[in-house]
């Protein structure tokens, strides 16, 4: 008999699948669906900054007389703000009764402000960890690749000073070196990293010349984003847990992320194009995986193909297509 159980940001799930931050996880109904589906845990819906912020100023636009009032812009900021809070803290309690499974709540911020001081609700709600979901678009040219590090540190350095409960930063793809900003972000608090997050990406309509939104579901190729960072970061910074997202779309996936040394593997477009039912198929693959080669637990192969693992660890420094198509051309 196997066991899938795992670890996870200190918590035990009793297997490697997390249901990503999304409109899978908003509401308690999903949540509790999800569960009965064998799902290991879930982040919530995030509470996003940027979308309250954007909220505030619509309402303020709609009526210029706002705009004239220090005070009421305050009050439509705080009352916003307050109602976002609220709904978030009223789904963590409700999650945390209906659910047997680890709860990690989720804020997605782009600036250490006041948005932090909230972690610790969260956490007096009963949630297991946090998740710090953080996107800085550079659009300064003259802004250093270390004033944009430090920018993902100060938030995780001021969440960090108000909580107790484990945080794990969810972090893009685009660094100069990411195994110095994982290095970095261990070094001010956070106990995981989700690798990566799946930004909106922009696309230009050619029929309209117009810009709009691209593709927003994962395809299965796109694990190889994240295949070689699972790989070299769990080697270079061992005392973080790395939570692989992006192109999981079935256990295949999911065991070579393991391989490669994730704790986790979270699940997003995945459940949205095929279903909860997508969670068991997903688990029955990693039992016959682990049937056939003999492994009795997770941790028997976690990280077995990771960097520091494989006799050639050249094979993730690869970044050249040249020994592959030199033997093409014979």
């Amino acid at each position: 008999m196997v066991n899938l159980e795992t670890k996870y940001l200190g918590l035990t799930l009793k297997n490697p699948l997390v249901a990503a931050s999304s409109g899978i996880t908003s509401s308690v109904k999903k949540i509790v669906s999800l569960a009965e589906a064998g799902i290991g845990a879930v982040v919530l819906k995030s509470l996003f900054e940027e979308q309250i912020n954007n909220e505030v100023t619509s309402l303020l636009l709609q009526d210029y007389h706002n705009t004239g009032y220090p005070e009421a812009e305050d009050y439509i900021r705080n009352y916003l703000r307050d109602n976002s809070v609220t709904r978030h803290i009223k789904l963590i309690e409700e999650a945390k009764k209906a659910v047997s499974i680890p709860v990690i709540a989720s804020v997605n911020c782009v600036s250490a402000s006041e948005w932090t001081s909230f972690a610790k609700v969260f956490q007096e709600a009963g949630a297991d960890a946090l998740e710090l979901n953080i996107f800085y678009v550079p659009v300064d040219r003259r802004e250093g690749p270390h004033v944009i590090e430090q920018i993902y540190a100060d938030i995780l350095n001021k969440v960090c000073r108000h909580i107790t409960i484990p945080v794990s930063v969810k972090i893009g793809l685009y660094h100069s070196n990411l195994l110095s900003m994982v290095d970095k972000l261990k070094a001010y608090g956070a106990k995981g990293v989700v690798m990566f997050n799946r930004f909106y990406e922009p696309d230009i309509d050619l029929d309209k010349l117009e810009m709009v939104s691209s593709e927003i579901f994962s395809s299965p190729v796109e694990i190889r984003h994240t295949l070689r960072w699972v790989g070299l970061v769990s080697s270079a910074v061992p005392e973080i847990d790395i939570a692989a997202s992006t192109g999981i779309h079935d256990g295949k996936a999911v065991i070579k992320q393991l391989l490669a040394g994730a704790s986790v593997t979270q699940l997003c477009s995945s459940l949205y194009i095929n279903g909860n039912q997508v969670i068991n198929t997903m688990l029955s693959e990693i039992t016959e995986f682990m049937k056939r080669w003999n492994f009795k637990k997770i941790s028997d192969f976690q990280g077995r193909v990771s960097y520091n693992k494989i006799a050639d660890p050249m094979i993730y420094e690869r970044s050249q297509f040249m020994k592959y198509f030199s033997n093409k051309g014979r």
